[in-house]
């Protein structure tokens, strides 16, 4: 008898060898994501641009996490340029936490990573245009008689941001910012690491409340000064002038490596007269000869006034709260608070 066969196809041994190839890699793929994602003794390796970031990853994640920066101490994070090594790690993070805008190169590796959780600190508080002068008490620019005649000075959200202004990333250096984004990156490594969420959450509040403390010496330490000017190297102190109601001049702009013009030298000597400034400040990581040559050609004294970009044997502090605290009592020495 003839029995017909129906509804069978016989699949080639190759076939069935390559679809089993093709599951075994995927599933591969993704234990490795998830290994590289923590290390071997269990912790949430993260991923940080500079050092305020790395700061708020190691507060918040405590003992749960392992925090590379990929910025090392001395070098100035405006300039850092990430080697192929550092590019390809960074694509093993748990979560990176970064502030987007400040670094180019660490921009276009954090968008290649391919990385899930991310926190980038620009998005996470409010950022403003700044300029070279930055009045803290009338929120406006260029109201402290440097103006050149002739210039526009054009209004943007209620704040006059004068000439060479660009997004300021400097947030860290206003307790209340800095804050904000402590709560964004706490949500950050809740999703990446939901097991330790509350301990997260713990930490964070512990370190908002620091950071209130902070706040709240800076508000009372600079309450009765004889002046309200102050100089420095560039412009990072825009958002603490706007905090605590005081007048930034920066001699360069927001790159730290910019050089003044002719004009703003001759504004600078004419600010300092007229306001009674008595410090012009330079920084640990930039270059301080601008700044001590203006110092001498208007016989004031020099300081240090730390923008927090990174900690080295030079800072006047081994963490964020020291410096900022040595920050506090430099600005009342200069300001004359009582």
């Amino acid at each position: 008898m003839n029995v017909r066969r129906t509804g069978s196809t016989r699949i080639p041994a190759v076939t069935v060898a390559a679809v089993a190839a093709a599951g075994l890699l995927t599933l591969s793929a993704c234990s490795s994501s998830d290994t590289a994602a923590k290390s071997k003794d269990g912790k949430l390796n993260v991923t940080a641009s500079f050092y305020p970031m790395e700061f708020l990853a190691q507060q918040i994640g405590g003992d749960h996490v392992n925090v590379t920066d990929l910025t090392k101490p001395g070098v100035e994070p405006h300039d850092l340029e990430l080697t192929p090594k550092q590019t390809a790690a960074l694509g093993e993070s748990g979560a990176i936490v970064y502030l987007k805008g400040l670094q180019p190169s660490v921009d276009d590796a954090v968008k290649q990573s391919g990385v899930k959780h991310v926190a980038d600190a620009a998005s996470l508080t409010h950022l403003e245009e700044h300029g070279t002068e930055v009045d803290g008490h009338h929120h406006t620019t260029k109201d402290n008689g440097t103006a050149h005649s002739g210039e526009d000075e054009h209004e943007h959200g209620g704040h006059d941001h004068g000439h060479s202004a660009a997004a300021d990333p400097h947030i860290w250096l206003d307790p209340v910012k800095y804050a904000e984004v402590a709560k964004g990156v706490n949500k950050t490594l809740a999703e990446a690491d939901p097991d330790h969420k509350a301990d997260y959450q713990k930490n964070t509040d512990a370190l908002v409340k620091k950071l209130g403390d902070l706040d709240a010496s800076y508000r009372d330490g600079l309450k009765n000064r004889a002046s309200e000017t102050f100089i420095t190297t560039h412009a990072a102190f825009g958002y603490l002038a706007e905090r605590y109601g005081l007048v930034e001049e920066a001699i360069g702009g927001i790159d730290p490596e910019a050089e003044p013009s002719a004009a703003r030298v001759k504004d600078l000597h004419k600010l300092a007269k007229d306001h009674g400034v008595s410090t012009v400040f330079f920084e640990t990581l930039a270059s301080p000869a601008t700044a001590k040559t203006l110092a001498s050609d208007l016989k004031l004294k020099t300081d240090v006034l730390d923008p927090l970009e990174g900690i080295t044997d030079k800072s006047k502090g081994h963490d964020y709260f020291e410096v900022m605290t040595s920050n506090l009592k430099a600005l009342q020495k200069a300001l004359g608070t009582k």
